[in-house]
């Protein structure tokens, strides 16, 4: 089979297409033939070695896909040969054929086509975990949601809706915002704005309750000045690259609470996964919540693929097709 292999930590030019053996599904996996994969942030993070759980070389990127089930492993159940799944694998997705835990496995309604199925997995948990399991959201609150027109914010936008949510979003281009307000955000506003902080103040009289802090860096002290009293502040990424510096006492003028989200310790999380799946698979059978798909890549474009992400051009989830 095809794959993209990686032998030493880098950039995009370290992506090499190799021919690798198809592998076999071991007791409690499950083979499927990849039909999509959607490519995110932290799949970059992990090929330069700078993601948080650490890259063991060599080794085959890519943790979320969709794909037909090819073959079971001894002990599976409730999956069967031929059906569409999505699937949170950790790696080994940039690939024809990959196998991966039964538990990993997740269902697709019927609705959705394969790239959306590719599209689903780590943007929607993330969002349902960051805002109902540790943002405590509560119907009528405010949330506002940064990169509001990429994979995670398209899908942040969607699963903050169907809470109940007021959704304030932020982007770097109007046609980003442009998506958030067809997606439903209440409004939209650009993260350049240099009032950026009086607008939010004005929107909802005294800051928001939450906010789903993506970009890192100096913006960091600007996003905890954007927090109503006892507000939280969900940290799931750093895509400036930069340091934040935090004041703790800068927390306790307000009783804020700053949150980290790490979507990997919830996979092992039966429950929390089951409650996630409830919440979710409802909304998407019935077109409430659908996946934002954007540009796709032939998997042996991968390392364009990247730079596309990097340059931050893309809108909803970047898919490779092997």
């Amino acid at each position: 089979m095809k794959a993209i292999l990686v032998e030493k930590l880098g950039g995009p030019e370290v992506l090499q297409l190799a021919e690798l053996p198809k592998p076999a599904p071991k007791a409690g996996e499950v083979l499927v033939r990849v039909r999509a994969i959607g490519l995110n942030f932290a799949d970059i993070l992990a090929v330069r070695g700078e993601y948080l759980a650490p890259t063991r070389l060599p080794y085959i990127p890519g943790m979320e896909f969709s794909g037909i089930v090819e073959e079971l492993g001894e002990g599976v159940e409730g999956v069967q040969p031929g059906q569409l799944v999505a699937a949170l694998g950790g790696s080994g997705a940039f690939a024809e054929y990959t196998a991966v835990p039964a538990r990993a496995v997740l269902p697709v309604p019927s609705n959705l086509n394969a790239y959306e199925a590719a599209a689903l997995p780590v943007s929607f948990y993330t969002a349902f975990f960051a805002l109902h399991t540790l943002g405590q959201a509560k119907v009528g609150e405010s949330v506002l949601i940064q990169a509001a027109g990429g994979a995670l914010g398209t899908a942040s936008v969607q699963v903050a809706k169907a809470m109940g949510l007021q959704v304030i979003a932020t982007a770097s281009r109007k046609e980003k915002l442009e998506l958030a307000r067809s997606l439903g955000a209440d409004q939209a506003f650009l993260s350049s704005d240099p009032t950026l902080e009086s607008k939010v103040r004005q929107v909802t009289g005294k800051g928001v309750d939450l906010l789903m802090e993506l970009v890192g860096g100096e913006g960091f002290a600007q996003s905890l000045r954007m927090l109503a009293p006892r507000g939280r502040l969900l940290v799931i990424g750093s895509a400036s690259q930069q340091q934040a510096t935090l004041r703790p006492v800068e927390l306790m003028k307000k009783n804020l609470s700053v949150i980290g989200v790490w979507l990997a310790p919830f996979l092992a999380d039966r429950e929390a996964m089951l409650e996630a799946t409830q919440f979710l698979t409802p909304l998407l059978a019935t077109g409430h919540v659908k996946p934002v798909v954007g540009r796709v890549f032939p998997l042996e474009e991968a390392a364009q693929a990247f730079q596309y992400v990097l340059q931050r051009a893309s809108t909803g989830k970047v898919v490779l097709e092997p």
